[in-house]
């Protein structure tokens, strides 16, 4: 039976069932609907239907017969120009994926409430997730939107200049709040086919043999391809041991793995055929811990061995120092994975190109990355893979590695046909990598008057079945293990070991986020040991300017964490139940790899062109180099054009890790701007006559090596420092987290504060709520019930910005932040707990606590 359905304002008849977001998406082309989970759990899909915030990936168009449906193409100009201007006034736009999803729950509020308090928002929130703001700016955004709402007040004028530490409105706020900006899966294209991996029934199993020929004769398929189809199977971001596709006769490494790799041209025909291949398994027991990996007898995971690799930073005399002093304290501290939950789902499309490589659509950490592991894939010179980056919806380090775009070019390559691969939420949680888990024992020592004299930490990292960045992780987690603290004796050993457990890679904060956790613990463990207020005990170590940090750097004159400590003493004083823990995060690989920034000024129809590979998953590249470019030349935001990574257009400059973009990019970006401004000089202030020229800037400069015999070695081009205050009450419910930190020039004041909150917001659901079940190797995983934060549930979050005495001039003074707001949340939350009970919370996620309760 035919179905009607009015859309906004627009009637429709459909004749075939099908889910309602499926239909507005595919068939309306309505691409602000968005398909976070296919589980109602993120919001990113919800929709008005007769005025009610619905959920359009839930229920089929025959559940909304005869129904009235907004979406947010459907809103009026007044309230698409409120929106936009609410979300950009309030910096609440970040990698965009959920913010169309939070305007319709925005206005199916506002329709019956004008005037909500902010408990009404956060409330009316409740079934919208975001993982990148930490929702405060959202509800901030949603006042002014019904502020002006209300008063039908004219939208305040917005400048055209952007400045440094200013609040320019987000470059790209517009076509994340309108939904017009696309992600990958916005694509559409004619004759387009669609792909979809078949994934290893068991962690640990023999591949005896792979039938796929019942699954080639089914009408919709296309092709299926396996490992004897890939010209190059063994692929990596730095080691090259991730299979493309496991071979008959082979092992599978880890539930994640691909055996077959099949496409359809019909999306919902896929299952169907994946469902024909035959695989027979001789199921084999998995190795899933560390320890157990580390055994001589324990079976090899990779034919190297299970130990990925060994790290380890000696300075001074750390067993001399422990026995001569004053105060010790060991413990030992254990911390599980954590998922990235970014809410798009990896998704890449693909086709052929015209020099026999591949085009390719992606949203990935870093473009050329993808380029040089796809050529490698498919043998082709990395010049015929031509990558361009659509939106991102969130990274945090979890797409750093292939995951789709890979199969994606495959398919593409084999078939000639334009493909689609998208993984829906939970392949995506067993594809993507997770924060480390590891086991960290840590001895601390102090001095009578409680100086610090020395560290020394064994860390076991499990960096599941494949290398990533595993060892890059291990090596941070040691090379930050002292904190930003003033003494020389450590001795810190690391180990990053293969198990047949889910992929453990990049996540924001990189290994710091562990063993900050682990040793901020240990010092509150030996302030109370010796009877000093922590705070006291911590302005007392922490380096200024001119000190020496257990690495071995020298702290530069910039260095701002003394002042940060004293702008949240007032906080930490003001209960008996707060939390204190510094921080520190480097800006840029160093450790002597060879680390640029690169961007490209170009004059192109009496514009300036932004041209930079710097891949943005909501940081806000975009507005980064637009500031720094308009800051130089003093030209006006509108006469500039930011361009998307694209490989055939934009100059590489590197991967979006390590908080390096802002540093060395912004550098490069000013050198490049500084270039065109004396070129416009000399031109009279015409850029007319600079029509078609191009500016070229490069900023990398050299670090030394973990191990380098130097005296002081430059281990980081810089570091951002923090400090942070969990405030608790009585129950152990969190009330207030206050926040000081040292980033040097803060470039835009609203991105600055929005990665620090929405940091803070994932520092607690790693240290309380967010629990990942991989029983057996097996994720046992939903969305919905994983754990995270809720705008209801986000307690008060006040940031200051703090700047240190001094300046180093790379980027206007500016330093990476959004690892950094992460570091210090869970230590600061334990030592909370710690006053309240006096019980040291030892591993994470925090278990007898106000939102988990003892096993």
């Amino acid at each position: 039976m035919p179905w009607t359905v009015t859309v906004n304002n627009q009637a429709y008849t459909i004749e075939q069932d099908k889910r309602l977001i499926d239909f507005l998406r595919d068939d309306l082309l309505l691409l602000s609907v968005k398909d976070g989970c296919s589980e109602g759990a993120c919001g990113t899909c919800s929709v008005i239907a007769d005025g009610r915030l619905v959920k359009s990936c839930l229920q089929k168009v025959s559940a909304y017969d005869g129904a009235h449906i907004t979406t947010v193409e459907g809103m009026s100009p007044r309230e698409k120009e409120v929106y936009v201007y609410a979300f950009g006034e309030a910096g609440a736009v970040q990698c965009g994926y959920c913010t169309p999803g939070m305007v319709m729950a925005a206005k199916a509020l506002l329709d019956k409430n004008p005037a909500p308090s902010r408990g009404e928002i956060a409330k009316a929130l409740v079934g919208n997730l975001c993982r990148c703001t930490g929702y405060k700016k959202i509800i901030d955004a949603i006042e002014i939107a019904a502020g002006l709402l209300r008063s039908e007040a004219g939208i305040p004028e917005q400048s055209d200049t952007a400045s440094l530490s200013d609040r320019h409105h987000r470059v790209d706020v517009a076509e994340k709040v309108l939904g017009t900006g696309k992600f990958p899966d916005d694509y559409h294209f004619d004759g387009m086919i669609y792909g979809r991996a078949l994934r290893s029934k068991y962690p640990r199993a023999r591949v005896n043999r792979i039938d796929i020929a019942k699954a080639l004769q089914h009408p919709d398929c296309v092709t299926v391809l396996t490992a004897a189809d890939v010209p190059q199977n063994k692929i990596g971001h730095i080691v090259q041991d991730w299979d493309v596709m496991i071979r008959e006769g082979d092992i599978t490494h880890y539930i994640g793995d691909a055996v077959a790799l099949a496409a359809a041209s019909k999306k919902e025909s896929l299952q169907e055929i994946l469902d024909l291949i035959e695989v027979d398994y001789t199921e084999l027991p998995p190795v899933l811990d560390p320890f157990d990996a580390m055994k001589e007898d324990a079976p090899r995971i990779h034919e190297s061995g299970n130990i990925l690799s060994n790290e380890r930073l000696v300075r001074g005399d750390a067993e001399k120092a422990v026995s001569e002093a004053a105060y010790v304290v060991t413990e030992t501290y254990k911390v599980s994975w954590e998922e990235h939950a970014f809410l798009e789902t990896e998704c890449a499309v693909a086709w052929p190109s015209d020099d026999g490589g591949v085009n390719l659509i992606t949203a990935s950490q870093s473009i050329y990355d993808e380029q040089r592991e796809i050529s490698n894939m498919l043998q082709v010179d990395k010049g015929k893979i031509h990558i361009r980056s659509g939106l991102v919806g969130g990274a945090f380090g979890g797409r750093e590695d292939m995951s789709v775009q890979h199969h994606a070019a495959l398919l593409a390559w084999k078939t000639g046909r334009r493909v689609n691969v998208k993984l829906d939420r939970y392949t995506s949680t067993l594809v993507h990598t997770k924060r480390h888990p590891m086991v960290m024992k840590m001895t601390t020592a102090c001095d009578k008057t409680g100086r610090l004299t020395a560290l020394i930490a064994d860390i076991v990292a499990d960096t599941g079945a494949y290398a990533s960045l595993g060892g890059p992780v291990t090596q941070r987690a040691c090379t930050h293990a002292g904190g930003p603290y003033n003494f020389q004796n450590v001795d810190i050993r690391g180990k990053a070991v293969y198990t047949n457990n889910v992929v453990s890679g990049a996540f924001r904060g990189f290994g710091v986020t562990q063993s900050c956790y682990a040793f901020e613990s240990n010092l509150n463990l030996l302030a109370d040991k010796i009877g000093m207020d922590p705070w006291e005990f911590r302005y007392l170590n922490v380096v200024r300017p001119g000190d020496v940090l257990p690495n071995g750097q020298i702290v530069d004159a910039s260095c701002g964490l003394a002042e940060c400590l004293e702008t949240v003493r007032e906080a930490y004083q003001s209960s008996p139940y707060a939390g204190i823990a510094c921080g520190f995060k480097n800006s840029g690989l160093g450790v002597g790899i060879p680390d640029f920034g690169r961007a490209i000024l170009s004059v192109e129809g009496g514009k300036i062109h932004i041209r930079t590979s710097a891949a943005c998953s909501g940081q806000g590249i975009a507005q980064m180099v637009t500031t720094i470019t308009c800051e130089t030349i003093g030209c006006p935001v509108s006469g500039t054009i930011y361009e998307r990574p694209f490989t055939d257009r934009t100059p590489n400059a590197g991967t979006s890790t390590a908080s390096r973009q802002t540093l060395l990019t912004g550098e490069a970006t000013r050198q490049a701007a500084a270039k065109l401004k004396e070129a416009l000089e000399a031109a009279g202030g015409d850029l007319a006559k600079l029509e078609g020229r191009e500016y070229y800037g490069e900023f990398g400069p050299p670090t030394d090596p973990m191990g380098s015999p130097k005296e002081f070695p430059v281990s980081h081009v810089g570091y951002s420092y923090g400090c942070e205050v969990a405030i608790i009450d009585g129950k152990g419910e969190l009330r207030k987290m206050v926040g000081a930190y040292d980033l040097g020039t803060p470039i835009n004041i609203q991105a600055v504060e929005g990665q620090i909150e929405g940091g803070c917001v994932m520092g607690l659901g790693y240290a309380l709520t967010e629990y990942f079940n991989n029983e057996g190797g097996i994720p046992k995983f939903r969305l919905g019930t994983y754990g995270l934060f809720r705008a209801n549930r986000v307690p008060e979050i006040e940031t200051h910005i703090v700047k240190g005495p001094g300046y180093v001039d790379h980027a206007y003074g500016a330093r990476g932040v959004g690892e950094l707001a992460c570091v210090p949340i869970a230590p600061a939350v334990a030592h909370a707990y710690f006053r309240l009970d006096g019980k040291m919370r030892t591993a994470l996620p925090m278990e007898d606590t106000y939102y988990r309760k003892a096993k």
